[in-house]
């Protein structure tokens, strides 16, 4: 019998945040708190840029996005964010989704695979994406099951299981 595998991927669909952030942007149009304070959160090429004309107020327009993101379903472990900068007389903050998983961080899961998972599955990376791979299916639920319970840094998802 041939081996069963997933792929460990970290992958965000654009079109999800694109609607939050047409969510938040609507939000914060309507809202009464953020009239007249110059307040915006908008594309910047594959940048998201947040403005305000206070750091308090830039924030709450991060925490508006960030509450959109997670009604989508998105990680906020994709969305890498910066410090408010104070930029002539408005703060801003830029952020960034993240994508696909780093060499660094595909050898971290893979040795968390090796050494906490069960005997017998093997993790190769790919890429971006990591693919585990082993001959009991249930050996593959306790490694989805090992990786859901850890708190990564990074978001992930699991594809391909057959």
């Amino acid at each position: 019998m041939a081996d069963s595998s997933f792929d460990i991927v970290s992958k965000v669909e654009r079109q999800e945040v694109d609607n939050a952030l047409n969510q938040a942007a609507k939000e914060i149009a309507q809202r009464y708190d953020f009239k007249g304070v110059g307040a915006s959160i908008a594309w910047s090429g594959e940048k998201i840029e947040m403005r305000a004309n206070a750091e308090e107020r830039v924030k709450a327009v991060l925490d508006i996005f960030q509450s959109k993101l997670i009604k989508r379903g998105i990680s906020l472990k994709a969305l890498e964010t910066g410090e408010p900068q104070a930029s002539g007389k408005e703060y801003k903050i830029s952020a960034s989704i993240q994508e696909g998983i780093s060499q660094e961080n595909a050898k971290k899961v893979a040795k968390i695979i090796r050494d906490e998972g069960p005997k017998g599955v093997k993790a190769q990376v790919q890429g971006d994406e990591l693919r585990v791979s082993s001959k009991s299916r249930d050996d593959l639920q306790t490694v989805i099951a090992l990786l859901k319970g850890k708190d990564l840094d990074f978001a992930i998802q699991f594809t391909n299981y057959r």
